[in-house]
C-alpha cells in the first residue's frame, strides 16, 4: 500500500529471492499511478485500482503500509477493519491524534500489527540489548547514538515528498525516529527530552541536524546525534556503564560507505580485563543489506512464529518522543514527555 518509502524495494526484494521465508506479493497500489505501474512492473505484481480493490481481495492477507506519512492512518485503519496484518513502516504518523487513530483500529479489530522497525532487527543491536541487561558491566550511566544519513546533499533531494510538510513533517522527524525508537525499546520512555534543530545545508530542506538529550527516572542520560547531510562515518553507538563501555561500528549508511572490512561491528570493555572483546557478528556490507535483513523476521512476524517487532502502542511511544523533539526545539527549552502541547505538533 504505497511504495513512498523506499525501503520497501529492499525487504520487499528479499522475499522473492527467499520464498522460504513463505511470502508471496500479490498486489500493489499507490496513488500515483505512474509510480504504481512503475513500481508493480518492479515486482512483476498486479496492479491495484485503489486502496479499496487491494483490501477486499480475500487471498490477500497482509498488507504492507509503505505510502507517505500522511497516509498512514487512513490505510492502517482500513487495513485493520478489513482483518488484515498490517506492516506499518515509519514514522508511524504525522501527529499523535493519528496515532491515536491506528491504535484504536488495531485494538477495536483485533489486527495483527507491527511498525517495521530494522533496528530492532539488527543482529549486533541485539547483542547490545544482552550487554545492556547483563550484570558484566553493570549500569548504564550515558548512552550516545549517532544515526546520519547523506540525503540532503542529493540534487533534487528538496523536490521530494520527503520535504513536504503535507506529506512527511521533515526529514528530522523522519529518520530520527529510528534511533529514537531503539533506545525507547532499549530504556522505555524518558521523562524529560531537550533538543536543537538546525538546517546547516539547503534552506529548502530544513532541520537537517539534530541534537537531542532524553533523561531517565534513574538519571540516565541519551543523546541522539542527528544529520542528513553527512558525508562519513565509522562510530555509531558508545555506552558507557559502571565497569566498562561499549562501542558499536558500522550501524547507518555513512559509516558503510567507504571500505570496513577491518572494521569491528562491536566492541565492548570490561573493567579488571586487560582488552576488548570482539563480537563475531559482521559488519554488513552496505545499509541496502541492512534493510533487506528485516525481510525474515518480518515475514516470521506475518507467518505468527513471532510477536511484533513493535507493536501499535509502542510505535505510539516512540512517535510522542519525536514529536517531543520538535516540541523542545520549539520551545527552545527541556519539556516532559508528558507535555500536553506535543499534541499540538
Amino acid at each position: 500500500m504505497g511504495f513512498a518509502h523506499g525501503h520497501i524495494f529492499n525487504f520487499a526484494g528479499q522475499w522473492i529471492k527467499h520464498p522460504e521465508y513463505g511470502v508471496k506479493i500479490l498486489s500493489g497500489w499507490d496513488p500515483n499511478p505512474e509510480y504504481r505501474r512503475e513500481s508493480c512492473a518492479g515486482f512483476n505484481i498486479e496492479e491495484a485500482n485503489s486502496a479499496d480493490d487491494l483490501l477486499n481481495r480475500e487471498d490477500i492477507d497482509a498488507v504492507v503500509i509503505t505510502a507517505q506519512t500522511a497516509f498512514h492512518a487512513e490505510l492502517a485503519v482500513k487495513a485493520a477493519r478489513a482483518k488484515k496484518k498490517i506492516i506499518l513502516y515509519k514514522p508511524m504518523a504525522l501527529t499523535m491524534a493519528q496515532a491515536d487513530k491506528i491504535v484504536e483500529a488495531v485494538e477495536q479489530n483485533g489486527a495483527d500489527f507491527t511498525m517495521a522497525w530494522q533496528m530492532r532487527t539488527d543482529p549486533v543491536n541485539e547483542q547490545i540489548r544482552q550487554l545492556i541487561c547483563g550484570e558484566e558491566m553493570g549500569k548504564p550511566y550515558f548512552f550516545r547514538r549517532r544515526h546520519c544519513l547523506g540525503m540532503h546533499t542529493n540534487p533534487g533531494f528538496q523536490n521530494t515528498w520527503h520535504v513536504d510538510k503535507d506529506m512527511n513533517r521533515d526529514i528530522f522527524a523522519d529518520d530520527s525516529a529510528h534511533a529514537v525508537d531503539w533506545l525507547y525499546s532499549l530504556f522505555g520512555m524518558p521523562e524529560t527530552v531537550s533538543c536543537e534543530l538546525a538546517t546547516m545545508d539547503n534552506p529548502k530542506v530544513p532541520n537537517d541536524t539534530g541534537v537531542v538529550l532524553f533523561r531517565y527516572k534513574n538519571g540516565l542520560i541519551a543523546e541522539i546525534m542527528f544529520s542528513s547531510s553527512c558525508s562519513a562515518a565509522e562510530l555509531t553507538t558508545e555506552i558507557y556503564f559502571k565497569k566498562g563501555a561499549l562501542m558499536h561500528y558500522g550501524g547507518d549508511a555513512p559509516s558503510l560507505r567507504l571500505p570496513h572490512e577491518n572494521m569491528p561491528s562491536l566492541k565492548w570493555f570490561i573493567e579488571g580485563e586487560e582488552d576488548w572483546r570482539i563480537s563475531e557478528i559482521p559488519l554488513p556490507p552496505d545499509q541496502g543489506a541492512r534493510i533487506g535483513a528485516q525481510a525474515k523476521p518480518l515475514a516470521e512476524f506475518l507467518k505468527g512464529e513471532r510477536g511484533p517487532l513493535c507493536t501499535a502502542e509502542e510505535g505510539r511511544d516512540s512517535l510522542r518522543m519525536v514529536l517531543a523533539c520538535c516540541l523542545s526545539s520549539r520551545e527552545g527549552r527541556r519539556v516532559s514527555l508528558n507535555d500536553e502541547r506535543i499534541y499540538d505538533i
